[in-house]
């Protein structure tokens, strides 16, 4: 990649009591061969010692504390204080692989027409686990395209031209994201390369917040509904 493309990615991590993975996280990030980059943590009013966790890395990571107000507020708040042309996420429990920006920014550099760049995920059970909690949880077996908030590089400005991420879903606020990306006729590619690794654990936002799995229907609807409405006109 050419000096002059090297440009700034903002990585926006979220933490709600994610002290026991987070410091893992940040050094998957910091492990990076790409440079420029910039982490921002956005502490979502942890109880726990997640903020010890990321002062730990003092001036390679920059923190934000704001009161709890859920995943898709803290995204936000990372976009507004982020410096980059690129934005980036990953959650807590979450890892990058190391070459993740590089093929991703590399994509870009050959396609100037793309707006954002997806990539593979590959599902990994948390150390910790049993085998009687592994026989609880669902993981999915194969290599799997990932569109997602945790394999996303996306330049800033595409990304504040669809819009901030949904408040008002407790779940999927990604899902409502990436439909009005679609429906607003943003260029995507997914690489063939994983990029991310899911760490399946038994506090995983998705078995925690079964009871929420109802917003992903209310987001199929929200979309549906944009979409007749530009018909209609």
């Amino acid at each position: 990649m050419e000096a002059e493309n090297m440009s700034l990615v903002s990585i926006i991590l979220p933490v709600y009591n994610g002290e026991q993975y987070l410091a893992e996280a940040i050094e998957s990030v910091l492990a990076q061969t790409y440079r420029p980059i910039e982490v921002i943590v956005v502490d979502d009013g942890s109880t726990d010692t997640s903020a010890h966790v990321a002062k730990s890395f003092a001036s390679r990571v920059r923190y934000c504390f704001q009161k709890h107000s859920g995943a898709a507020a803290a995204r936000n708040r990372g976009i507004a204080l982020a410096h980059g042309e690129y934005l980036s996420f990953l959650d807590a429990d979450d890892l990058w692989v190391k070459d993740k920006l590089t093929h991703q920014l590399m994509a870009f550099q050959h396609d100037t027409e793309l707006d954002m760049v997806f990539g593979h995920v590959e599902h990994f059970f948390s150390p910790e686990l049993d085998e009687n909690a592994k026989a609880r949880i669902r993981k999915p077996p194969e290599i799997m395209p990932g569109y997602s908030q945790v394999t996303i590089l996306i330049t800033k400005d595409k990304f504040l031209d669809v819009g901030w991420f949904n408040t008002n879903w407790q779940v999927g606020e990604f899902i409502d994201w990436y439909s009005r990306a679609v429906q607003k006729g943003l260029r995507s590619q997914m690489l063939a390369e994983v990029v991310t690794k899911r760490r399946i654990h038994t506090a995983h936002q998705n078995i925690i917040n079964r009871e929420a799995q109802t917003d992903y229907l209310r987001i199929i609807k929200a979309s549906l509904d944009r979409r007749r409405k530009e018909i209609g006109h």
